[in-house]
């Protein structure tokens, strides 16, 4: 490397950490910049090798790991081999901010690397370091498409050093789990890891018990691949998208359904019932609303109008008190479950749409009989049924599980403290390769939401006519078809990418960088997209990012509006909002009915932008909130278990 480069790195990184006080991170940051000179020692040399011999040199450092040579003197070396494995195989060389995300994974952080600085190539670093001790790593991310993706694309580094690259998606069968298991590493989602994990423990309890050969039919696998636990015992993953993953997801836990009794398939009669009679019952006429806890409370005019609502006969047995909670739930779905907003029904099933990602969470069930009651809202739907646990955990407790546990991510700034005080992590922020000239442009806030939406429709016409490339985020499928509407009828030509249309995913992304590109799109952009700028883009001033409401989270926003401005490129965002906007019932439903009030007079009221982020704050102490119980109630469920000396993945209440 040559030494002017280092040196500018190494200044860059001083003026980040300039201030009145430095912090240990930053320190940190400082030291491992001098582990930059020894990876680049190694480059020339490599250089020089064939291909055959640099793959000699990587089975090498195997052997050296094998005769216990501590990974930090091997560190650099197997780093440079990474690098050199990248620039033959993808010509793709590492930059130097990469190898210190490299390091920075290496020692149990959380990378925190802005848009566009190469995280999926960053990640082959601390991976390939890892894999060499044999035991099998993991890579964590958000979906089976980036799973796919990023291990189709790395796989060529990967094997040019003797590396086998295996990936899990959602609907491979065992014999194939096991296979791509036992590769150095494997590519994968969260959810998957962890129901398999589940499935083993499983298998294991019924092989000691003397019934894996039951263990198959339950879980809808072969036998023969149903023999052999899939997963080794767990060693090292690295988390990408980690505060998606490790804080947004955490909310819910991973569960694998027990087989239904007599009473559940009652309960089926049931739910269908509550939801057809769910549209009588009047809020503060038979219903209370806790806006806050979003839950709902019959009073007494209301138990005694689902008294004298005629039932199925398939009913008599269930106890008043449980009907009750029927139409309590099903009054519940009316509310605040709306078909393509958090649900999509495929092949005649309800499949929730992840409402940080935009993607469909397949195998996810909402839990409490909630899934049951939304199925009973559709017409064209079963209602299946509310099985009993075989076996559960959570995210925390999985991840928790890894002996060496790292991650990265482009926004985890803001979820530092959580990221350490439950996975003892620490966040680093990563220098950026090129200075950062994204434009943050002023807030929009209208009276209401047509306001709005014709306020984003004159934004893409203007800036359409100049050339520039503009992607619009909503934040469910239902406002993206109804923006895309209102732009065909002003004449402009887009792509649409929500959860209805990943086929077509690859295809826009890549094209979403274009010279007149208009794309809708939900949070699927938000997060794992790469839009590269065509020729003479950057000239006109790059993407623009129009961000239509802002989400529950701030770091949603800020992944949608890095999609511009990447690896120093220019681009601009900026929000629209309005006083319509879900949002703002985080300052309480009184104050929000308020300002929708206030907005019913029509015109602009920027001046009350901040009045968005104080509510978004609010959803997020009531989800850190959310996590927290989640959390103790599953440290005590788990203290109490193992004191009866229960399992408590598999030993959980129904």
């Amino acid at each position: 490397m040559p030494f002017g480069l280092f040196n500018s790195i190494g200044e860059r990184v001083e003026n980040t950490m300039l201030g009145v006080s430095v912090k240990l991170g930053q320190r940190r940051i400082a030291h491992w910049t001098r582990l930059l000179p020894k990876v680049a020692a190694y480059e020339e040399e490599l250089q020089a090798l064939n291909n055959y011999d640099l793959r000699k040199r990587s089975f090498s450092l195997r052997y050296r790991v094998k005769s216990r040579e501590p990974l930090d003197q091997i560190m650099p070396e197997a780093f440079a081999l990474v690098r050199e494995a990248g620039r033959r195989t993808l010509n793709m060389r590492h930059f130097d901010v990469q190898i210190l995300g490299g390091i920075a994974m290496y020692h149990r952080s959380i990378a925190e690397m802005q848009t566009g600085e190469g995280k999926t190539l960053t990640a082959t670093l601390p991976m390939y370091l890892a894999a060499l001790e044999g035991k099998g790593v993991h890579l964590a991310t958000v979906n089976d498409y980036l799973a796919r993706r990023d291990a189709e694309w790395m796989r060529p580094l990967y094997e040019s050093l003797g590396i086998t690259v295996g990936v899990i998606e959602t609907k491979m069968n065992q014999v194939d789990r096991h296979k791509n298991y036992n590769c150095d590493v494997t590519y994968g989602t969260a959810k998957e890891f962890g129901f398999d994990f589940l499935r083993d423990r499983l298998l294991l309890r019924r092989i000691g018990e003397g019934q894996s050969d039951f263990l198959g039919g339950m879980l809808g696998e072969n036998a023969a691949g149903s023999e052999k636990p899939t997963q080794r015992p767990p060693f090292f993953i690295l988390v990408d998208e980690a505060d998606s993953i490790l804080i947004d997801e955490a909310r819910t836990p991973l569960i694998i359904s027990a087989l239904p009794s007599e009473a559940q398939l009652v309960a089926v009669e049931a739910y269908k019932w509550a939801a057809s009679v769910a549209d009588q019952f009047e809020e503060d006429e038979h219903y209370e609303y806790d806006h806050e806890k979003k839950t709902v409370e019959l009073i007494p005019e209301g138990r005694r109008l689902v008294r004298v609502l005629s039932k199925p006969e398939a009913m008599h047995s269930v106890g008043m008190f449980s009907i009750y909670e029927y139409i309590e739930r099903a009054i519940k779905v009316e509310r605040e479950y709306f078909r393509d907003r958090q649900y999509v029904v495929r092949n005649g099933e309800v499949v929730i749409v992840d409402e940080f990602t935009g993607r469909m969470a397949e195998g996810r069930k909402w839990r409490s009989g909630l899934h049951q009651a939304v199925e009973a809202a559709e017409e064209d739907v079963e209602v299946s049924v509310e099985a009993g646990q075989a076996a559960r955990v959570t995210i925390q407790d999985y991840f928790l599980l890894y002996p060496q546990l790292c991650g990265m991510t482009g926004t985890a700034a803001t979820s530092a403290p959580e990221l350490r005080k439950i996975y003892k992590l620490r966040t680093l922020p990563i220098p950026t390769n090129r200075p950062a000239i994204r434009q943050r442009l002023p807030d929009r806030v209208f009276g209401n939401a047509d306001e709005k939406w014709l306020a984003i429709c004159d934004e893409v016409v203007e800036l359409h006519a100049t050339g520039r490339p503009v992607l619009v985020g909503t934040r469910s499928i239902d406002k993206s078809e109804h923006l895309s509407t209102l732009l065909r009828a002003r004449g402009i030509e887009h792509d649409v990418l929500n959860a209805n249309h990943i086929a077509a995913e690859a295809d826009i992304v890549s094209s979403a960088g274009r010279r007149n590109r208009v794309t809708v799109s939900t949070n699927m952009a938000g997060r794992g997209t790469d839009i590269k700028l065509e020729a003479g883009v950057t000239d006109l001033g790059g993407l623009h990012v129009i961000v239509t409401e802002m989400h529950d989270s701030a770091r949603v926003d800020r992944q949608l509006a890095g999609r511009c401005g990447r690896q120093g490129d220019p681009g601009t965002f900026r929000m629209f909002l309005s006083l319509e906007d879900d949002l703002l019932l985080g300052l309480g439903p009184e104050k929000a009915k308020s300002y929708k009030e206030m907005g019913e007079s029509g015109g602009s009221y920027d001046r009350l932008h901040t009045l968005f982020r104080r509510a978004q704050r609010g959803m997020e102490r009531r989800h850190f909130r959310d996590r927290k119980v989640l959390m103790y109630q599953e440290k005590e469920r788990k203290k109490i278990q193992t004191q009866m000396g229960q399992d408590p993945y598999l030993d959980t209440p129904g």
